[in-house]
């Protein structure tokens, strides 16, 4: 018996109810599924890390459902205001200064003077936020290191009963996490590529947006670790059609023949929702031993796409 509840008003306000005691319920988003706890509470913040396998020192995203909440957690400006404006609800995240040094927020915020913050673009996601009234702390609901989850079922296949509640709110529209973006210096700093383009950034503030990797070993927010978004199988990375081995599953991009295509008409939007997908569904594959990935194009969602697999390849 699984632990995925449809949606509907009860089992929501079911769901508030587990957030507001202190349980774990994993929730749709437009990026992926993640595993929620109230930010507030230590403990919860605690049992999500626990869950997930997930090590303490690397913050949590903490997600909202108005842009006046961000007034009473972290430190704004025009600049934020304006982003927020622009781009709330939807796949991006700010790193900002915390506004008092609040204890209860320190785990979730991994010690850090910062807090990492959204505002998901998903109607599940921003009932449960209003209804349960507290910001909602949800790094990808699955094992760490391992697939993020873009069904209730990938949830419950990586975590089971860990998690009290799932609700199902069918498949993820973006497919990969939130772009998250350094706001604390004046300079606007991009942490790791996600489901809104750098360039679409870019474009509505009219300067450049940096780049920068993180330190894996003190990350500043989520999705620095060097290894992470793995599958079972070791995974090669830019692999031509002509470089694929036998005993290999082939994920392909654009007009190629392969096992399964993110898109064959080379769309990068297309190709980023069905990345975790088909991830979880080569690694299902036992007649397999490895799986290789052809080349995707850096630019736009791409840059997304690349940092994951790069992630899930990386072996010391």
């Amino acid at each position: 018996m699984t632990n995925i509840y449809t949606y509907t008003h009860t089992t929501l306000k079911q769901a508030a109810e587990t957030i507001k005691n202190g349980g774990l319920v994993a929730f749709p988003t437009e990026t992926v599924y993640g595993l929620g706890a109230n930010a507030f509470n230590s403990q919860a913040v605690a049992n999500i890390f626990a869950a997930k396998g997930r090590p303490s020192f690397n913050p949590l995203i903490s997600h909202i459902a108005e842009i006046d909440t961000l007034f009473d957690l972290v430190q704004t400006d025009e600049r934020v205001i304006a982003l927020a404006k622009q781009f709330w609800p939807g796949p991006l995240t700010f790193v900002l200064k915390r506004k008092e040094q609040n204890k209860s927020l320190d785990l979730v915020c991994a010690g850090l003077p910062t807090m990492t913050i959204r505002m998901p673009n998903h109607p599940i996601a921003l009932d449960l936020i209003r209804t349960a009234d507290v910001p909602i702390a949800a790094p990808s609901a699955n094992r760490s290191q391992t697939i993020s989850p873009t069904t209730a079922r990938h949830v419950f296949e990586s975590l089971g009963h860990k998690v009290n509640m799932i609700l199902d709110g069918g498949f993820c529209k973006v497919g990969v996490e939130s772009t998250i973006i350094d706001l604390t210096t004046s300079k606007t700093v991009l942490l790791r590529a996600g489901g809104l383009a750098k360039e679409d950034i870019e474009k509505f503030l009219n300067e450049e947006v940096l780049l920068s990797q993180g330190n894996p070993d003190l990350p500043s927010s989520p999705g620095q670790m060097l290894k992470h978004y793995a599958a079972k199988l070791p995974t090669r990375i830019n692999v031509k059609p002509e470089d694929k081995k036998d005993n290999e599953f082939y994920i392909g991009f654009g007009n190629i023949e392969c096992n399964l295509n993110l898109s064959p008409s080379s769309n990068l939007i297309e190709a980023a929702a069905n990345l975790f997908a088909y991830m979880h569904l080569a690694e299902e594959q036992s007649e397999y031993s490895s799986i290789a990935i052809s080349p995707i194009p850096q630019t736009g969602l791409g840059l997304a796409i690349n940092d994951r697999i790069r992630r899930a390849s990386y072996s010391k």
